[in-house]
């Protein structure tokens, strides 16, 4: 047996306001078309729902029993759709995103500004992942998306998106400042101490294979967890090492920094959005990811 929403969503009506007529006028329907209804709808599940009177409809005892499960399926109803709707309004909701420091400095933060003074009541939670934590974390649900530095390393149903590029340079503090007065070789450069991501990270393979096209093998003395480790850290004098540029842009003028000119180049990066095609987007996440391949754009 197959009953339709509509004449529950009938009875409800009927149901809760004791009356036909009324129920009609808030259905925006006529009177005998809410009769039938009602009709089909007793028919259909083999018992009467309402004692008519010139008083009005009472509820019979089934239908009484019937109006308690009703009521809370309707009502649980209602709060779905508002939230929905609510939800496509940019009204509600929540965005997460996972983000390595160089994408965070790089593009997510001045696109979350705008987005956060558009559509104020959505809330916003960031994990600050390297990139292969991110692009899990994204597979996992965890997060709607990830904003992270190439090389990511994806396969289907993962999709990757360009967002803008960037170049890393090699940095020293004062201690080490006299190595900026003049180009070098990246092999001339070994005998001193490096800093470098830790080797769970692909930033370390890809400053590994780096240095492998040119005979060399990389071994630093010390390994942070993120990007933004790497400048506090050379600026104490405690090695040098290549740190992104959208980084270098934040760091104050205070001649603590200092750029070593090299011979060999490295290779332009990319921060990307990445995310899990098989998993469709919130109204809130998918009005971010708009806003982040505008501004790429």
């Amino acid at each position: 047996m197959e009953v339709t929403y509509d004449y529950y969503r009938i009875f409800y009506y009927v149901a809760k306001y004791k009356s036909f007529t009324r129920a009609a006028a808030i259905l925006m329907n006529n009177q005998p078309n809410i009769t039938r209804s009602i009709k089909i709808l007793e028919k259909q599940l083999g018992c009467t729902l309402f004692i008519r009177s010139n008083r009005g409809v009472t509820l019979t005892p089934e239908g009484k029993k019937l109006y308690s499960h009703v009521a809370v399926a309707y009502k649980q109803l209602q709060t779905a759709e508002l939230e929905l709707s609510s939800t496509s309004r940019l009204e509600s909701g929540t965005v997460t995103i996972s983000a390595s420091e160089t994408a965070l400095h790089g593009i997510l933060l001045d696109i979350l500004k705008d987005f956060r003074n558009e559509y104020p009541k959505i809330n916003i939670h960031i994990f600050n992942h390297h990139t292969l934590q991110a692009t899990q974390s994204v597979k996992s649900g965890l997060a709607d998306f990830a904003v992270i530095t190439s090389p990511a390393k994806i396969r289907k149903p993962f999709k990757e998106t360009k967002l803008m590029e960037y170049c890393e340079h090699l940095i020293c503090s004062k201690k080490y400042s006299a190595l900026a007065e003049k180009k070098h070789h990246l092999s001339s450069l070994q005998k001193y101490p490096f800093v470098s991501l830790a080797r769970d990270t692909l930033t370390y393979d890809y400053h590994t294979e780096f240095f492998l096209q040119h005979g060399l093998v990389i071994n630093p003395e010390i390994e942070v967890a993120t990007s933004d480790q790497l400048i506090p850290v050379i600026s104490h004098d405690l090695g040098i090492g290549f740190v992104p540029e959208v980084l270098l842009k934040d760091y104050p003028d205070t001649n603590e920094i200092f750029e070593i000119p090299l011979y060999e180049k490295l290779p332009t990066r990319s921060i990307c959005l990445v995310e899990d095609t098989s998993h469709p987007l919130s109204a809130a996440a998918l009005k971010l990811k708009e806003m982040l391949l505008l501004e790429a754009c």
